[in-house]
């Protein structure tokens, strides 16, 4: 391979200096994410710790090794879409989200240290449906 400086690569070929986010509603983004879980549904997850309790800040800066999160960080169209790292604040952000709609999601006092996959898409696919029974019952029949 050879190297060669950005002004020669400017020379031989048009660069952009970011890419543009592709335009995704915030139903498309959920729904993506939870359609990421269920490829996997019994890949084992990390739950948050206790991110009722924890300070605004803290809670925003909070991010889990092999998280739900984490599984929509590696997706490489969210993204592109603008989710730009694995923190629980990010995620409130990117997927418009409230701290009781996420909590719900991520955190440990609804699972213990962990959760499958499946019963986390199953939470996030609730956000997107806003019926908790439903959802509960989706992931029951899943079982």
């Amino acid at each position: 391979m050879k190297h060669q400086t950005l002004d020669q690569l400017h020379a031989i070929a048009g660069i952009e200096p970011s890419a543009p986010h592709l335009e995704m509603t915030r139903g498309q983004r959920i729904a993506r994410w939870a359609e990421l879980l269920e490829q996997n549904p019994e890949r084992c997850l990390a739950a948050f710790s206790g991110t009722e309790h924890l300070h605004p800040e803290a809670r925003a800066m909070a991010r889990g090794e092999g998280s739900a999160i984490a599984v929509a960080f590696e997706d490489t169209v969210l993204r592109a879409s603008g989710l730009r790292d694995d923190t629980y604040g990010e995620a409130k952000r990117f997927f418009e989200l409230n701290d009781r709609q996420l909590h719900n999601i991520v955190c440990d006092c609804h699972v213990g240290a962990t959760m499958t996959a499946r019963w986390a898409a199953a939470r996030v696919r609730a956000v997107i449906g806003g019926n908790r029974f439903l959802a509960w019952l989706r992931q029951r029949i899943m079982h």
